[in-house]
């Protein structure tokens, strides 16, 4: 009896040990997806971009974090270029983490022109605290004819003409943002305060650094969790950093 419970002993903590190594490996193997993912959909969208903007000109009915001061409810919060990292926040709430504007194209990726300057589509990487995903809004412009992309919808309110925000990643954890000109310097609105006559920065502090119009490559750093699904097997955490060169006008 004592040999017999000491072999099941032994084959039970293998057998735990074995399927705590595979709930490990899994859920590495399911973040790594995430990021190769992740990576390619960012760069695909950025790489097109002709610049950051600190808030989108276009109205976009369904804002996940609204701008205060805007009265229609079409805008969502503005924001600048502060290098920084932006943590979960509480369940049910969103955050933006930037936003950018493209040129239009039709079906066959033809610049849709408004005199001598292409129309342009806006698009807001945002994320879901509550979910611990990041999404990428699409704003179409509603003026620009036989415009190939189309507006994108929450999730839990898409339809089929408009259907719902791309999910870029899921597992997040937090978010890393830097700035950088084409030469390599930080970019950071935070940088330079306003100051009155005799070189005092006024009160309330007013930033004047150079901001997203002035921002040649983002760089964004993606931290990711998973919990392992059996107890006592390692929780995977990792991450990737995406640095994407854009074309401002």
């Amino acid at each position: 009896m004592v040999v017999t419970t000491v072999v099941t002993a032994a084959v039970l903590s293998f057998a735990i040990d074995f399927w705590g190594s595979n709930a490990t490996l899994q859920t590495d193997l399911e973040t790594y997806v995430d990021r190769s993912n992740a990576g390619d959909k960012l760069r695909e969208a950025l790489n097109v971009s002709s610049g950051l903007i600190m808030q989108n000109s276009l109205p976009d009915a369904n804002p996940m974090d609204p701008d205060p001061s805007d009265a229609t409810g079409q805008y969502w919060a503005t924001i600048h270029a502060i290098p920084g990292t932006t943590n979960l926040g509480a369940g049910g709430t969103y955050t933006p983490i930037i936003y950018w504007q493209s040129p239009a194209t039709d079906s066959g990726k033809n610049l849709i022109m408004n005199g001598e300057q292409p129309y342009v589509n806006q698009f807001v990487l945002y994320l879901d605290n509550g979910n611990k995903e990041l999404l990428l809004r699409k704003i179409a412009n509603a003026n620009a004819p036989d415009n190939a992309t189309v507006s994108s919808c929450p999730p839990s309110s898409a339809t089929t003409s408009c259907p719902a925000d791309t999910l870029i990643s899921k597992n997040i954890s937090s978010i890393d943002t830097r700035y950088f000109s084409r030469s390599g310097n930080v970019i950071d609105h935070t940088s330079i305060v306003e100051t009155d006559s005799l070189g005092n920065p006024v009160v309330p502090t007013v930033y004047i650094g150079p901001d997203f119009t002035t921002v040649e490559v983002v760089e964004l750093t993606l931290h990711l969790f998973k919990k392992s699904t059996i107890h006592g097997a390692a929780d995977t955490i990792n991450s990737t950093t995406i640095r994407v060169a854009i074309r401002n006008r």
